[in-house]
């Protein structure tokens, strides 16, 4: 286990005084930089930078960020929310370590695609299907975390194929933290 104990720290950002939504930072008394690559090569839409130790990932709309020596998230809804969400993220993170012999690290940045790039991809029926008004919105809440591809029932026609492998490489579709 890389991780076997931290402090936490759970607050409403001081520049949203009044906000109704938390961000929550663990102080972690071993560094993690080493896991940094393993978990770049698993986060789909990661955003590594090796110069700097860190690691940015967004999931269900929250930034998270890993960096040497702590684990932050932010927009959380609540204090026990984000608690929980900073517990998955440390299992997550001692759950790859555990793993990084299966694992090829990925030392590169990769970008992450911008919503008109992913919109260019999707079927444009505007079926709502999704739950969304619009295909351009369905990109927007994917880029986000916050819808997966399964959830545009046209893609998964033959006709779409070419398209949904592409988004299969490029879309965050976050793996479970809990």
């Amino acid at each position: 286990m890389l991780i076997e104990k931290y402090d936490l720290d759970v607050f409403t950002p001081s520049c949203e005084p009044g906000a109704e939504r938390f961000s929550a930072i663990a102080r972690l008394t071993i560094d993690i930089s080493d896991v940094l690559p393993y978990l770049n090569a698993t986060l789909r839409g990661a955003v590594y930078l090796q110069e700097a130790n860190a690691l940015t990932w967004t999931k269900s709309g929250h930034k998270i960020a890993f960096q040497s020596y702590e684990i932050a998230t932010s927009n959380v809804k609540d204090r026990d929310a984000a608690i929980k969400e900073l517990d998955g993220l440390v299992k997550l993170v001692n759950r790859t370590w555990e793993r990084r012999a299966e694992i090829t690290p990925d030392f590169e940045a990769h970008q992450r695609p911008t919503p008109l790039a992913v919109y260019k991809l999707l079927p444009h029926t505007n079926c709502k299907q999704c739950g969304e008004p619009t295909c351009y919105t369905f990109a927007l809440k994917l880029i986000a975390g916050q819808k997966n591809l399964a959830d545009c029932p046209p893609l998964f026609t033959p006709e779409y194929a070419d398209q949904l492998a592409i988004l299969q490489g490029i879309i965050i579709e976050a793996p479970a933290i809990g």
